[in-house]
């Protein structure tokens, strides 16, 4: 089974990581098959059975990347508090309908700016973008994978 490293401590000797199959898996130091430490992000071939991971590999020919299946938490952290008006950190994440609704609310509120109202409009996704980006860093590796990952969860 393949999946991706979500950490490692070299003071405990352990790690953690996230399977291809959703589930999360333990693994002992002594069970990693590679040259360097591994390390966050890291993707990597095991052997899963119950919550443990055995003859732990990291896969070869390809680049590590981070957990959450690429995307970022970090990144999308920051796009949701500088940009998250604009629905820049959905995009990000691949939620495409709820990244179009915010942009849609913040250009229907500049639109309508005149009216008073517009501004309400343009605060509410920026609001949401704040809120959601400081989610986004407050969460742990795993728990930002598991629930806007796999969890496949666009709001909050």
């Amino acid at each position: 089974m393949q999946g991706t490293v979500l950490d490692y401590s070299i003071q405990s000797n352990s790690g953690a990581v996230s399977g291809d199959d959703g589930h999360r898996y333990n693994f002992d130091g002594g069970e990693w098959r590679g040259n360097d430490a591994p390390r966050a992000g890291l993707r990597v071939d095991f052997v899963g059975l119950d919550s443990t991971a055995s003859e732990v590999y990291p896969v070869q020919g390809q680049s590590s990347s981070i957990a959450g299946g690429g995307k970022s938490k970090i990144t999308a952290g920051i796009l949701g508090i500088l940009l998250g008006g604009l629905g820049a950190h959905k995009f990000y994440l691949g939620y495409g309908g709820a990244g179009g609704i915010m942009l849609a609310l913040w250009i229907s509120g500049l639109l309508f700016m005149f009216l008073g109202i517009g501004l309400l409009w343009v605060w509410i996704p920026g609001l949401v973008g704040l809120i959601e980006g400081i989610i986004y860093l407050t969460k742990n590796d795993y728990d930002f994978e598991q629930v806007y990952v796999v969890g496949n969860r666009p709001w909050f």
